[in-house]
């Protein structure tokens, strides 16, 4: 019996609805919750969040078994599944509670982030240059119940259609062979 290796990783990508949408449907990936981190204020709410002037990102804390996915594959997902190349901005979200960032838990993240950003930028994978910080992980709050699931609870409402929706069709493009079996077989 293989025995689980349990790592958290805490990436910031936009809307952490759309970013928990993406990682749920990942195999090894055992639980994604949406949060804030990055910013000055103790227990943030939404509503403080939504303002920009706390410093905190929207970002989702993920456990998962590196056994089956490692940190560096999970940074693959992450960076092709959002624009990395936008400075505190995702789409029609702007602001630095939308930045792109990775928040590490230790120095061996921290190492695989900046090499993997440094060979995506020098392959030019990117029109534009990563922008994505790499920044050590602070407190990281948890979101109100309401953000948790969000797309799987309201998968028909226009926002999950026109911006998550092509999320998952590119995670389902180019990651096929690393989704749970039951996202494999929905079309």
């Amino acid at each position: 019996m293989k025995v689980e290796n349990l790592e958290t990783a805490v990436l910031a990508g936009g809307c952490f609805w759309c970013t928990e949408a993406v990682f749920q449907r990942l195999e090894g990936v055992k639980s994604v919750l949406s949060g804030y981190t990055g910013g000055t204020i103790k227990n943030p709410a939404y509503r403080e969040i939504t303002t920009g002037r706390t410093g905190h990102a929207e970002a989702i804390q993920i456990h998962f078994d590196s056994n089956i996915f490692t940190f560096k594959e999970l940074l693959e997902v992450f960076f092709y599944t959002h624009n990395p190349t936008t400075l505190n901005q995702q789409g029609a979200d702007k602001g630095t509670q939308y930045r792109s960032a990775i928040f590490y838990v230790d120095n061996s993240q921290k190492e695989i982030a900046e090499e993997l950003i440094k060979k995506l930028n020098g392959d030019h994978v990117f029109n534009e240059r990563i922008v994505t910080e790499v920044t050590v992980l602070g407190p990281f709050y948890t979101a109100e119940k309401e953000h948790h699931d969000y797309y799987n609870k309201h998968e028909t409402q226009r926002y999950c259609q026109l911006v998550i929706d092509p999320k998952l069709a590119t995670l389902k493009n180019t990651f096929e062979s690393k989704l749970k079996k039951e996202v494999k077989n929905v079309n």
